[in-house]
């Protein structure tokens, strides 16, 4: 099914005017900010970092908002020139904290664990830059099955996360109260009936509107009080980048699990650039949608560069901000412009990002739920535009049932070494690996169609 080009408010090369560019660009920030600074969280909570987290959270937002700009602008080639926001990945947490604990376990300090971290994902961001290049003469495992599955387990995988939120976060007390899920649900049913609105600035808002209906209801509710993020009571008012800050270092055995992760990752980035090219109505083929993709990973593995030359995490292509397109009808890329310079700035002024924090878990959670059930749902509608014969539905059937079997069933493979668990321990990789290797392993069908046209032709 085909959606006609009336559904966009703003094309691809449309330039909205300052007001309405800027809030379709605080809409993306909102659905990725949280997501952009969890990951160094994560990481600075679980190595001992939490005298560098202010400067590691900085430098993740402002990487995310060069990265951004990149794509957006495309500058000699590089970048998807479409609205593809750079945030730092959740696929990688594994692979850098197992390369974190190899220097812990041997008494190194907190910048040594960061020179190593940074220096493995500096040279795995090659992979990447690498692998750009070949976008074109990879349609047998870049093809609509399998970037269609691959999207839809982003999607699975992002629900969870954000039907956490709605019930409160991970670990919270109070997970699942009603006031919780009332909030959740406020935010949800605000943003759907607003989606529905006939007038674009009411569309366009729809979910900061939610956002601050939601907060307002959590201030009234007690659920909303100020509070510092943690472990950063004193975030510093202003934060200077500066190239490997905490020096450079490099093991084969930290790189391994890493570069594979940046292979699994160019696949997660083909599948959402095809989903922006089908919401922002670009073509799904020829060369157009080649240059793009080649952009796009590319743009990736740049950004991913810049961020372990300046202490961030990799970063990936965010698939939730598909969500926001679909949502919004705001698909132009200049307004990818306005997202990097804000993120840019959130950088500059880590205050300005603790702020936004304060947004309560269940608000979030309400506003993200759909915006990742609508990842899923682009991906099913890429999958629908695939032959849906009997191997294709076998394909489908073995990627989703073993990625989805190990989201489902976590400790799995916690008998296994390792590097099996880190490389393996997520459903992307495992369905995604599915889906290539049956793709490339199993024979096509031929169809009744080409069986008739060599039947007609040996007579």
């Amino acid at each position: 099914m085909t959606q006609h080009s009336s559904d966009l408010l703003y094309g691809l090369e449309d330039r909205p005017k300052p007001a309405p560019a800027l809030f379709a660009a605080l809409q993306h920030i909102l659905a990725s900010f949280v997501g952009i600074i969890t990951p160094p969280l994560v990481i600075g909570s679980a190595l001992g970092l939490g005298a560098h987290l202010p400067y590691l959270i900085s430098m993740a937002l402002m990487v995310s908002g060069v990265g951004t700009f990149i794509q957006a602008r495309r500058p000699f080639g590089i970048g998807a020139g479409m609205i593809c926001l750079q945030g730092t990945s959740f696929a990688f947490l594994g692979a850098v904290l197992s390369a974190g604990f190899i220097v812990k376990s041997r008494g190194g300090s907190p910048e040594d664990i960061l020179a190593m971290i940074f220096g493995v994902c500096f040279f795995g961001a090659f992979v990447q830059i690498v692998l750009s290049r070949f976008i074109g003469k990879l349609k047998r495992i870049v093809t609509p099955l399998v970037t269609g599955i691959v999207i839809t387990l982003i999607g699975v995988s992002l629900i969870k996360v954000g039907i956490t939120d709605l019930g409160g976060g991970f670990n919270a007390p109070d997970f699942g109260a009603p006031g919780n899920l009332a909030l959740g649900g406020l935010v949800l049913a605000t943003i759907i009936l607003l989606n529905r609105s006939q007038q674009p600035w009411v569309r366009l808002s729809s979910i900061i509107i939610g956002l601050v209906v939601g907060s307002v209801a959590a201030w009234f509710s007690g659920k909303l009080a100020p509070h510092a993020l943690p472990d950063l009571p004193d975030l510093p008012l202003i934060s200077v980048p500066t190239p490997f800050h905490f020096g450079f270092a490099f093991d084969w055995t930290a790189f391994l699990p890493v570069a594979l992760i940046y292979l699994i990752s160019t696949i997660e980035t083909v599948g959402d650039l095809t989903a922006n090219c089908m919401l922002s109505r670009r073509p799904l083929d020829g060369p157009e949608y080649v240059q793009r993709l080649k952009g796009g990973v590319l743009g990736d593995g740049v950004s991913c560069l810049l961020a372990a030359t300046f202490s961030a995490f990799p970063n990936t292509t965010f698939a939730q901000n598909n969500g926001v397109i679909q949502l919004t009808g705001v698909a132009s890329r200049h307004v990818g412009l306005y997202i990097g310079a804000l993120l840019f700035i959130l950088g500059l002024f880590p205050l300005i990002g603790a702020v936004l924090q304060q947004i309560p878990k269940p608000v979030l959670g309400g506003a993200t739920l759909v915006m990742f059930g609508s990842v899923a749902a682009a991906g099913i509608r890429i999958l629908s535009q695939a032959e849906l014969d009997r191997r294709s539905l076998l394909i489908i059937a073995a990627s989703l049932g073993i990625g989805l079997g190990v989201a489902a069933q976590p400790t799995l493979l916690h008998h296994m070494p390792k590097l099996v668990q880190n490389l393996f321990d997520s459903a992307i990789t495992c369905g995604g690996l599915t889906a290539i290797l049956l793709s490339l392993l199993l024979p096509q069908e031929r169809s009744a169609e080409a069986a008739t046209t060599a039947l007609d032709s040996s007579h």
